[in-house]
């Protein structure tokens, strides 16, 4: 049961959305990496396209688009995703996963290169507050 979280930003407004897809839908997305652009249609969304932007797997690994593959792996790194800044010229040893979409990828972060018809930001109408009733 693979099961994938999405979080959909809209760079134009500043919003996100989360999205939870199926097991069918998930695997349309396997094999896809950091950077890839694809058709909404996939996601059954319509008119709109969206590019990767990274992830993390079922351990909470961040994705790194430089890390070819699936596997996990320990690199010592300067900067770049998973590193926070410290002194100059400090490294760390981080452990950060591959830059593909596989069945353990747990989230996937993407955003909005072309929209589409229907608005998918849009906030629900808020629900009419009943007045107390006249005594």
């Amino acid at each position: 049961m693979v099961e994938l979280k999405l979080v959909i930003a809209e760079p134009k407004s500043g919003k996100c959305k989360q999205v939870q897809l199926n097991e069918e839908q998930s695997k349309a997305l396997f094999g896809k990496k950091i950077g890839e652009t694809f058709k909404g249609e996939v996601i059954d969304m319509t008119g709109y396209e969206f590019e990767i932007t990274g992830g993390s797997d079922f351990c909470g690994f961040a994705m790194r688009k430089d890390l070819p593959g699936t596997q996990r792996k320990r690199i010592l790194a300067v900067k770049g995703v998973g590193i926070k800044p410290g002194r100059d010229g400090e490294r760390k040893r981080k452990n950060v996963a591959g830059n593909t979409i596989f069945e353990k990828t747990a989230q996937i972060n993407m955003k909005v290169v072309k929209a589409g018809k229907e608005d998918l930001f849009a906030e629900p109408a808020p629900a009419e507050a009943e007045a107390p009733a006249a005594e």
